[in-house]
């Protein structure tokens, strides 16, 4: 391997020809700030526009101060990172930013996590100068079911872009304008909600100013729990409980199922149940629809739409409906969790309480912000009353925690309530990558073969590579499995489905890298894969953990098939369980 050697402040160092200036200073434990810039290693994909030049340094022979996050190291080269040339120009840089931005920071979403305002502090800018003849950019917040698009607070620093081209391959926003008029927008229209935006949040994740932000319900949420004719109700995704305590300090892959219950308890909700209730109905849902496709593809009827296509997502769902259309037909008809355990919440507990289905307000949390748009779906309400009314990420819920100054740290665990808490082991891997497709096989593997399941972790279906495959043998039956997480990947291998290269019998997809425990919702991680990793173990932990594993083997699912739905796939679980896709229009349409 080729290398160069330079020095950096008077500190010698050699490292292989490509690196940029700005690595081989943090090798050197030289601390650089930069704004625009972020890397995502395991991804291999670095975000380095060397747009906002907060990073510059000066180079010896060269006239102009080099932005360092682009700059590649040089043979001999000499670095200076803090010279008076190099802390003065930082700073007239970060007043002019400062000087179109947007002075509510009181207000703001982003306030107290926002990079632009530590750059401030960092660089110790207090004022800027002639602000008072400056005319700021002024635009129209674009506000869609999931995301508040501010341009005001838009920096260029195109991380946002960096997400949705190189990650997601989404292509709904891209730079446009120059100079002060430069911002980051939907590419073909002028607001996300006719953009080929799927939700997924992941822009909104990397945004280091208040320019993205998720749509917030909990004003609402709270009218709701103050207004005594209503009840109002809870469910939280699986992913929530490897996640939340990294909000009040704790390590991530702490688990903190007990305090987040008893947490929601305090703020007011009258019943406090699981979305893995309803994970582990989904995977009797869709697993029987899955071996009721392999069961008439082996009897050979040719009209049998393989492979399956997991259907939990609702950042995926968006994204085929938009980029796959042709495909409508392949992905299961099984609604999400979330909107599972909203239909049932309103016909069968609201039966059972006594409740009008009117007067019942349900609530989610989730890591996604997906969820929000997913809520607010035609196709999900009855006679305008929606089956979920509010969906909050967990960053939501970790404010209302605050605002009600509840201290997390010492609640003592608390379980869920019943009948609509209770789940298994295989619900709770829901929230990572690989995990519906593992609990499926453990329900589909006994449905098929009629023999007890004794090894329940199939770990060749685990992993945090972006495409996977694993054949599972169901007593003689090889089954093709496909794996996908991130929308790229996905897209990559819908592609060989489409054209025929891909021969599996069931594909796993989640929209955000790693799967829920990454969702656009989650506390922040900036691409950070140890942290996603920790949030995983945690998830398996918790599964592992659970007396039950099997989700056919959970005694109140059993009970609402007997009690109200009759059997999978019956016409009242069809009904109630099951949806139908739509034709975005959007074709093929990333660049």
């Amino acid at each position: 391997m080729e290398t160069v050697k330079l020095t950096i402040d008077k500190k010698s160092i050699e490292v292989p020809k490509g690196t940029t200036i700005y690595k081989a200073a943090k090798q050197l434990g030289i601390d650089i700030p930069v704004l625009c810039y972020m890397e995502l290693k395991d991804l291999k994909i670095e975000n380095k526009p060397a747009g906002c030049r907060i990073c510059v340094v000066e180079v010896e022979g060269r006239r102009n101060l080099a932005p360092s996050c682009s700059t590649d190291c040089a043979e001999g080269m000499v670095v200076k990172t803090h010279t008076m040339r190099v802390i003065n120009a930082r700073r007239t840089i970060l007043e002019l930013i400062l000087s179109d931005h947007p002075k509510d920071c009181l207000t703001c979403a982003k306030s107290g996590r926002c990079e632009l305002q530590d750059m401030a502090v960092k660089l110790g800018v207090r004022n800027i100068p002639g602000q008072e003849y400056a005319e700021m950019s002024t635009y129209r917040i674009d506000t869609s079911p999931s995301i508040i698009r501010d341009l005001d607070k838009c920096i260029m620093c195109r991380r946002c872009e960096m997400m949705c081209n190189k990650v997601q391959t989404v292509g709904a926003l891209n730079a446009i304008n120059r100079g002060f008029q430069a911002v980051v927008a939907p590419a073909f229209e002028q607001n996300l909600e006719k953009s080929t935006c799927t939700y997924c949040g992941q822009c909104v994740a990397v945004c280091p100013t208040g320019a993205l932000t998720e749509v917030d319900h909990t004003p609402k949420i709270i009218r709701a729990l103050s207004d005594p004719t209503k009840t109002v109700l809870v469910q939280t995704a699986p992913a929530i409980r490897v996640a939340l305590g990294e909000e009040f300090g704790m390590e991530p892959g702490t688990i903190v199922t007990g305090k987040m219950v008893a947490a929601l308890r305090e703020i007011g909700f009258k019943y406090v149940f699981d979305t893995d209730f309803a994970a582990d109905l989904t995977i009797m849902e869709e697993g029987t629809e899955l071996l009721s496709r392999l069961s008439r593809h082996l009897a050979g009827d040719k009209s049998v739409k393989l492979p399956i296509l997991t259907s939990c997502c609702p950042g995926w769902v968006n994204f085929f409906e938009n980029n796959f259309s042709d495909m409508l037909d392949v992905p299961s008809t099984a609604k999400s969790p979330q909107q599972m355990f909203g239909a049932i919440a309103k016909n069968y507990f609201a039966q059972k309480m006594g409740i009008k289905r009117e007067d019942m307000v349900v609530v989610s949390v989730m890591p996604c912000l997906a969820k929000k748009y997913e809520a607010q779906r035609d196709e999900f309400k009855v006679d305008g009353n929606p089956d979920v009314d509010f969906s909050i990420s967990t960053r939501e819920l970790a404010h209302l925690i605050k605002e009600f100054n509840i201290n997390f740290n010492d609640l003592e665990d608390q379980d869920f309530d019943r009948p609509l808490g209770e789940s298994t082991g295989a619900a709770v891997i829901f929230g990572a990558t690989g995990g519906v497709i593992e609990a499926a096989t453990r329900t589909a593997y006994e449905i098929q073969t009629g023999k007890k399941l004794e090894k329940v972790d199939f770990k060749e279906l685990r992993g945090m590579e972006g495409i996977r495959s694993a054949t599972v043998d169901f007593n003689g039956l090889p089954i093709n499995i496909g794996i996908a997480h991130g929308l790229g990947n996905a897209r990559k291998l819908l592609e060989d489905v489409r054209s025929g290269k891909a021969n599996y019998h069931a594909i796993e997809v989640m929209a955000c890298p790693g799967g829920c425990i990454g969702g656009g919702g989650q506390p922040l991680h900036h691409g950070d894969i140890s942290i996603l990793k920790a949030r995983t173990e945690a998830i398996y932990r918790e599964d592992a953990g659970k007396p039950v594993r099997k989700s056919h083997e959970n005694e109140y699912i059993k009970k609402l098939y007997e009690e109200y739905l009759g059997k999978p796939m019956s016409e009242k679980a069809h009904h109630l369980l099951h949806t139908h896709y739509f034709d975005k229009g959007k074709k093929d349409i990333y660049i």
